[in-house]
């Protein structure tokens, strides 16, 4: 019985099983180091045999597995240095949630950086055309949450909050025109999006037209 628990605990990675964890401590105890390196290199050869899957894995995890299952005293001339031992089980860092709340949980925070976008666009053309898609996006998501109660006006008093007033359009040419029927076609590209669109008709020599200047 304690021959058995013996066996258990020199067991250190599970996945390769008893005979490999023997094998490695077997070339732990080789004295002649250029012999040790060559055995090492060949139970590496050994576990992609007995597991055709791991020979998609990376070169180097194998060799760090190596390293841990002679508990870290394997010294030879390896393709990859060991690792370091206190990194073995360390927690990866917490990565922490956004910061600050979503206003309208309905619209996510996606249409929030939108409209923050659209606040940064000069051109009122171009600014019109970015309320209108995301006024198109922010009722889509509005009918899905709330289909009884709605109305274009809501959609336009939630842009007004969301930008703090800084944008705006006409809600009697919002109804008249059907703007925020997602069927109605908008040309409009996120910002970085556009510069890069630009940037291609630019390098294929094809004119580019520059952006009109804001209306006073």
């Amino acid at each position: 019985m304690k021959h058995n628990d013996s066996e258990k605990q020199q067991l250190i990675l599970k996945e390769y099983g008893k005979n490999i964890q023997q094998l490695v401590q077997h070339v732990v105890a080789i004295e002649d180091r250029e012999r040790r390196t060559q055995s090492a290199h060949t139970i590496i050869e050994i576990i992609k045999q007995l597991n055709p899957t791991v020979k998609q894995e990376n070169d180097q995890k194998l060799w760090d597995d190596l390293y841990i299952m002679s508990n870290f005293t394997l010294d030879i001339d390896g393709p990859f240095p060991m690792p370091e031992k206190e990194l073995l089980g360390k927690k990866p860092p917490h990565i922490g949630y956004p910061k600050g709340q979503i206003k309208f949980k309905h619209y996510g925070r996606n249409i929030e950086k939108l409209i923050e976008k659209a606040i940064e666009i000069e051109n009122d053309e171009e600014q019109e055309n970015a309320i209108i898609y995301i006024g198109q996006l922010m009722r889509s998501f509005h009918s899905t949450w709330n289909r009884d109660n709605f109305d274009d006006n809501i959609i336009l008093d939630d842009i007004k909050t969301l930008s703090k007033g800084k944008l705006h359009i006409d809600l009697e040419k919002v109804q008249e025109n059907a703007l925020f029927e997602s069927n109605t076609r908008r040309d409009f590209k996120i910002p970085h999006q556009e510069e890069e669109h630009a940037k291609k008709k630019n390098n294929h020599g094809k004119k580019f037209r520059p952006a009109h200047k804001k209306r006073r």
